[in-house]
């Protein structure tokens, strides 16, 4: 095995076990921490996760800034909204049209039934509907 291999290996292997051992952190339950330590610890996870929601509102802040520059950037916002708003109208139009158009379908055949009934029972003048 050549020195390059061979100290790829050693190399790999000590990033692998440097990876692989634990963090060494305050442990709450150790016997040996005092209360000034746990206290001390407690005030530093306080302080991080003050630090993380600042960090995070600030972050969200951002990101709806700019989604309200975007949006004004391209400037037809409602003019889209508008154009939403009247392709809605008019699709309920047209369904309030196709329900009329099929009670009145429904009706025109309904008689026309009648009318056939009233044909074949031998009332001819309604045959000619």
């Amino acid at each position: 095995m050549g020195a390059a291999k061979l100290f790829g290996r050693v190399v790999a292997l000590s990033l692998v076990v440097g990876m692989a051992a634990p963090v060494l952190a305050d442990d709450p339950r150790d016997p040996t921490m005092t209360p000034e330590a746990i206290a001390r610890d407690a005030a530093t996870i306080r302080r991080m996760n003050r630090d993380q929601l600042d960090y995070v509102r600030q972050r969200d802040a951002g990101y709806a800034q700019g989604w309200r520059d975007y949006d004004s950037a391209r400037g037809r916002r409602d003019v889209e909204d508008e154009g939403y708003a009247a392709d809605r109208r008019d699709y309920d139009d047209a369904r309030a049209d196709y329900a009329e158009e099929r009670r009145r379908y429904e009706r025109d055949m309904r008689e026309w039934r009648q009318d056939v009934a009233a044909c074949r029972a031998g009332y001819y003048d309604h045959c000619t509907r």
